[in-house]
């Protein structure tokens, strides 16, 4: 299964609100999206969704929401992304049927195995590099840990933790179909800017089925 080379998720602390970031990502030509805020309400992140498929449903792209398999089911979004506190991927997979992106964090080899039998789109690897964006991240895999990881998932495998446009090249040539980017798309001139960069570095793949 293909799956989209650069996988973006709205920053919490950028200035711009959720449904603006994920305009503009759209607009950039990214083609999957996660709604990420750990300290939305659920109404938040229901109003946020809807809201943010007004952006994304024309452009074909995809909106994926953090955590609340129960959001996502009734904002009509096009999946799940589950960490390994949060409800099981394959309750998530019963809920929302098997037309929804669901997608699981792993943090080791153990866990990726695991996952790598689930009922999940794909399997998301690391932090491959220290990481702001969380308040108490796991230990880092490195460049090795997502080779090794590589050669145990057969699913689409995404990059996640401290990816930069700096050693995003790296990081797909160690395995990951995608990278999980959030704060960096919006450092240089532009997020459009931003956008090429990263696609200019992925490999070359399909359109999302």
């Amino acid at each position: 299964m293909w799956f989209p080379s650069l996988y973006a998720l709205t920053d919490a602390s950028a200035t711009r609100s959720h449904v603006d970031q994920v305009g503009e990502l759209v607009g950039a030509g990214v083609t999957i999206i996660q709604i990420r805020d750990k300290q939305a309400s659920g109404r938040e992140l229901f109003e946020m969704a809807v809201a943010s498929l007004e952006f994304t449903r024309p452009a074909g792209a995809k909106l994926i929401v953090n955590d609340r398999v129960d959001v996502a089911l009734a904002a009509g979004a096009d999946g799940v992304h589950v960490g390994q506190d949060d409800l099981p991927a394959n309750a998530a997979r019963e809920i929302l049927g098997p037309a929804a992106i669901v997608g699981v964090s792993t943090h080791s080899l153990l866990q990726a195995t695991a996952a790598a039998e689930l009922p999940v789109d794909y399997v998301a690897f690391g932090p491959i590099f220290a990481t702001s964006t969380k308040v108490n991240p796991d230990p880092v895999v490195g460049i090795e840990g997502l080779a090794a990881a590589r050669s145990i998932v057969a699913l689409p495998l995404v990059a996640i933790g401290g990816i930069t446009i700096e050693n995003a090249a790296a990081v797909y040539a160690s395995g990951a179909d995608s990278v999980a980017v959030v704060s960096d798309l919006r450092k240089g001139a532009s997020v459009d800017a931003r956008v090429r960069a990263y696609l200019a570095l992925s490999p070359s793949r399909g359109p999302l089925p």
